[in-house]
């Protein structure tokens, strides 16, 4: 799945929800920074095959400048890849951005 998505991205084949546009834009996340995170060494965090709104998953990805990102996205099997929302993981949220601490 995840050189799916990887394809998806470098063939510019995705789009950004309403909801991760105005994230990326209160978070300062650029779209460089986003191709550049999805493009490394990513990680799927969280699985949701059976989420409500149709299969996505969490992604762990680091920008070029070390950046540290989050980024949820549908299943690459969409003919775009969409991403839901994105964001710098919280470290009081998350242990080594890849566990979430319990509430």
């Amino acid at each position: 799945m995840l050189w799916a998505i990887q394809r998806k991205i470098r063939a510019r084949q995705y789009e950004f929800s309403r909801h991760a546009l105005d994230q990326s834009i209160l978070r300062d996340i650029r779209v460089s920074e986003v191709e550049e995170a999805l493009l490394g060494a990513i990680e799927i965090v969280e699985d949701n095959p059976n989420d409500k709104y149709g299969p996505s998953c969490l992604l762990l990805g680091i920008t070029l400048q070390g950046r540290v990102l989050h980024v949820l996205c549908s299943y690459p099997t969409r003919p775009l890849l969409k991403i839901i929302t994105l964001y710098e993981p919280d470290p009081e949220k998350w242990i080594d951005h890849r566990i979430r601490r319990n509430p």
